[in-house]
């Protein structure tokens, strides 16, 4: 019986044993998780084999300020075997700052290469400025071609023509920081281009020496507070296009035509209106010898009875009338006989 509770006791000793084991292990794998997840080992071990000083602490510490390591460890590593000295710190306020920390390092090791007059202070200023700071270095080194739309100027006889300009460019570093884009050389180019062409006395002036524009255009200065730094304008093709001063005497020739068939339908208007208002005197005047005839019978048989008029006298004076009518009669008979043979 006591060798029975004995071996009871030893199994339950032993199963005891075996679940604390158990217990153990499940702890410790939980807790090595746990490290791991937030202590990049393998990061850390590629990074000391790479020749970077960074403590296990620190990318542990970079976890809890929700960065990547791997986004400061490899860009360090880069700039520690180009030669550049760069601390950590910068690198992660510069990516905590929204910045892109890979463009910048591998600019400053381009600059580098180049022999460029580059810090990581300016280099990451130009990056949270919005402008790509790789980009500058690689221009600094190898100058960019900007081509300009095609622009239209009027030389001083009237001729349009159409230009177009290649603009080699190269980044100034200096002034990357606040300094115009693009868009501002083109435009300066631009008003370039209308100012010389404008100035000219003929568009074949300007056809036959086309470096005229380039010689104009440089001579102004161009890149003045722009990130850019103008190497040389070439024109690449020049155009006639069309006859804007015979378009705009045509158009004034037109207006004029207007302007003088407006006068003459208002002369033509107010004679019209004077020949109406002659009509009514004439009516007028009419009415008055209308009613002036109207009198003489009256006079007449006035003079009768005073005695003024004698019979023979009235008798006189009717056939002086009517031969008045008669030759009236018959020169209106002519007139109508006549006109049908003219128009025959």
């Amino acid at each position: 019986m006591f060798g029975l509770l004995s071996f009871a006791t030893l199994a339950m000793d032993s199963g005891a044993t075996a679940l604390m084991v158990m217990g153990i292990i499940v702890g410790a794998i939980i807790l090595l998780s746990i490290f791991f997840s937030l202590v990049p080992v393998g990061l850390w071990m590629t990074a000391v084999f790479s020749g970077v000083k960074v403590n296990v602490m620190q990318l542990a510490a970079m976890r809890f300020r929700r960065v990547n390591p791997a986004r400061i460890v490899y860009p360090m590593i880069q700039a520690t075997k180009a030669g550049l000295d760069i601390n950590m710190g910068k690198l992660e306020a510069h990516l905590l700052s929204k910045g892109n920390v890979e463009r910048v390092v591998n600019a400053l090791i381009a600059a580098q290469r180049a022999n460029i007059p580059l810090d990581f202070e300016r280099a990451a200023a130009i990056d949270l400025a919005g402008r790509d700071v790789l980009m500058a270095v690689q221009m600094s080194v190898n100058p960019k071609v900007i081509e300009t739309p095609i622009v239209a100027a009027i030389a001083k006889d009237g001729i349009e023509l159409r230009a177009k300009a290649r603009v080699t460019v190269r980044a100034n570093i200096d002034r990357l920081v606040g300094g115009a884009g693009e868009e501002t050389i083109i435009a300066r180019v631009g008003e370039g281009i209308v100012t010389t062409c404008g100035s000219a006395e003929t568009h074949k002036a300007v056809l036959e020496n086309p470096d005229l524009i380039s010689r104009t255009v440089l001579g102004k200065g161009l890149d003045a507070g722009t990130a850019f730094e103008i190497l040389s304008i070439d024109i690449a093709d020049v155009d006639v296009g069309r006859n804007i001063g015979a378009q705009l005497q045509m158009d004034q020739a037109e207006a004029d035509k207007k302007i003088a068939q407006a006068k003459a339908e208002e002369r033509r208007a107010m004679a019209v209106a004077r020949e109406q208002e002659m009509k009514a005197q004439v009516q007028e005047m009419r009415a008055k010898v209308v009613e002036a005839e109207a009198e003489i019978p009256r006079a007449m048989a006035q003079a009768l009875r005073e005695g003024k008029m004698g019979v023979m006298d009235y008798y006189n004076m009717k056939n002086v009338i009517s031969d008045t009518e008669m030759r009236t009669a018959i020169a209106e008979s002519g007139k109508a006989q006549v006109k049908p043979n003219e128009n025959k």
